[in-house]
């Protein structure tokens, strides 16, 4: 299961991840939105999300956090936990530069008719995660038991130690 703010490479991470070690990406921005960046309803969306997590084995893609205090059955069901926990400046620019690299081309993660773009609203959530949901995340890690492995990565280096660690591990 990997978290972050927009930006932090949540999509990248599990697209590598899963490239190494063999296992599907479920992107939640496809169970979460339709088309045109309509949210998806709540129910609709949580019941995609248990299908998914209901398969022997996967990589989430995606934030999400639960509404105040209610439980996700994400974490009860998730082995290992990363959180990309990067820098304002570092999400912004990724945004901005996939928002160049990828302007008119669908993308996989993204529902049909959702097309990558930066308004005010990603902008704020962008802004304010370090002081509105990066404590939400560091408690539900804190909350986790000890059979869920965390990694909370701060950096590019992190990031390519993870990786270079799957690699090296025994099949």
């Amino acid at each position: 299961m990997i978290l972050g703010s927009a930006g932090a490479g949540k999509t990248q991470l599990a697209r590598s991840i899963a490239g190494r070690a063999g296992l599907p990406v479920v992107h939640l921005d496809l169970l979460f939105w339709r088309p045109g960046w309509i949210p998806a309803p709540r129910g609709e969306a949580y019941r995609r999300l248990a299908a998914a997590i209901e398969r022997p084995q996967w990589i989430l893609d995606g934030n999400f956090l639960p509404e105040n205090g209610a439980q996700d059955p994400r974490f009860g069901r998730a082995d290992t936990v990363i959180f990309l926990d990067v820098s304002r400046t570092r999400c912004l620019w990724r945004v901005v530069s996939r928002l160049l690299r990828d302007r008119g081309r669908a993308r996989a993660d993204l529902p049909e008719g959702c097309s990558e773009g930066f308004d005010f609203p990603l902008l704020r959530w962008i802004w304010s995660y370090p002081a509105v949901d990066r404590p939400r995340v560091l408690e539900l890690l804190e909350g986790l038991d000890e059979r869920t492995t965390v990694h909370h990565l701060r950096s590019r280096s992190d990031v390519d130690g993870l990786l270079s660690a799957i690699d090296a591990a025994p099949e």
